[in-house]
């Protein structure tokens, strides 16, 4: 049996079966569904003037910024102060079997510390997904994480963190020769999270994500820092190409699925773009929470 007749076909059992685990966006009544956080963390952020940006709040320093914790635990994030949480606790699950395929030895993963977070469509909660597992890794004793914004057309991660879309980034360490990883980093708040922004957009960024510059980027990132764990939020896989480019050089892929939206088909036809990836897991995102709510998800 094939990939995808093993994921739809549990899918298909989760969906008719009232007591599957799930995931839902925040706690508290039963009856409540993951929608308006994980929608919000998903928009494209609209390019801002230095005084509206100034404004709103967003940091401009580029080597540093302050994440508003407070604020992203208001909207259902993990937070290092917040460790609690419904939502804290399941991706204390999500991350265990990914962390273990990219540092355990005997896991045969080339590159298992690149993490791929997608979607088969918009809206389904993957950059909810990426930014929660980001920040559920930076609280590991022995691990460090770099949470990259690779949606490069409609990047969500600066309004969500509240910084200038405009910094350098992904696609400008690529045209750039002169120009380091070191120099796009951005640090953050959170001691064990840096942050690498998409950059300024590009009429060829498929291409740009398919050179020989990407594949030694990916590489120095693989491998200078053993400890580092790289997650990159991609585009959803039916709407752009370059999220198919994206996932052919990953170690790992997580697939975030909407509940009750993203049909069989959809996520079939997801999941073929990425057959070449030897590790695939899927999420059930935007869940009702149910009363042994907990984590859902497969791993191939």
């Amino acid at each position: 049996m094939s990939l995808i007749e093993r994921a739809a076909g549990k899918l298909d059992k989760n969906n008719r079966s009232s007591k599957a685990t799930q995931m839902p966006l925040q706690e508290g009544d039963a009856s409540s569904s993951i929608p308006s956080s994980s929608k919000l963390l998903d928009s494209a952020p609209n390019p801002e003037s230095g005084k509206d940006a100034e404004t709103r709040g967003i940091t401009h320093a580029a080597k540093r910024i302050e994440i508003d914790l407070d604020g992203l635990h208001d909207k259902g994030v993990v937070t290092p102060h917040h460790t609690k949480s419904l939502v804290a606790e399941q991706f204390r699950l999500i991350k265990r079997p990914l962390l273990s395929n990219a540092f355990n030895e005997n896991s045969g993963i080339k590159n298992g510390n690149l993490i791929m977070v997608t979607s088969s469509l918009a809206g389904e909660g993957k950059s909810f997904c990426s930014i929660n597992l980001a920040m559920s890794i930076a609280m590991e004793m022995d691990h460090r994480v770099l949470l990259v914004d690779a949606d490069v057309a409609r990047p969500s991660i600066p309004r969500t963190l509240r910084f200038n879309p405009e910094m350098p980034g992904l696609l400008d360490i690529i045209l750039d020769p002169k120009l380091a990883v070191s120099d796009v980093l951005i640090k953050t708040n959170v001691e064990k999270l840096t942050l690498i922004p998409a950059g300024a957009r590009h009429s060829h960024a498929t291409e740009l994500l398919a050179s020989q510059s990407m594949h030694a980027i990916l590489e120095e990132l693989a491998q200078r820092y053993h400890d580092r764990v790289v997650i990159f939020d991609s585009p959803p896989l039916l709407l752009t190409s370059e999220a198919r480019v994206l996932a052919s050089q990953m170690g790992q892929i997580v697939l975030v699925v909407e509940a009750e939206r993203t049909t069989q088909q959809t996520v079939k036809e997801a999941l073929r773009q990425i057959e070449a990836c030897d590790v695939i897991n899927l999420i059930y995102n935007k869940a009702r929470a149910s009363h042994n709510a907990g984590y859902y998800g497969y791993y191939y």
